[in-house]
């Protein structure tokens, strides 16, 4: 069985024991957490898709890690005018192993 949920503006196909990297969730390691943005759940018998959730769907994970991606440089630069800006981003991220999917 896996679904498709929706964190952090991102879709993500999930089956079960998957370790996954998403956007930053407000939870520490050891937690469960709950995706309740299940917008398609599949199966061996075929697919149920939402419109656009599936209502009373979930996915239960439990955190992992807090961590960071890797660095991402933005350099700026206007030729002939000494213009050069150099700066670095690193997205915070949590890792999460899904447990377990329901189904409505």
């Amino acid at each position: 069985m896996f679904a498709v949920i929706r964190t952090g503006g991102k879709q993500y196909k999930v089956a079960k024991n998957d370790v996954l990297l998403v956007e930053r969730l407000s939870a520490d390691a050891g937690k469960e957490v709950k995706f309740d943005e299940v917008l398609m759940l599949g199966e061996d018998a075929g697919l149920k898709l939402g419109k656009p959730l599936i209502a009373g769907a979930h996915v239960t994970a439990t955190v992992l890690d807090q961590t960071q991606a890797d660095k991402v440089l933005i350099f700026k630069k206007n030729r002939r005018h000494n213009y050069r800006r150099k700066r670095g981003h690193r997205q915070k991220l949590t890792v999460v192993r899904i447990l377990d999917i329901k189904a409505a």
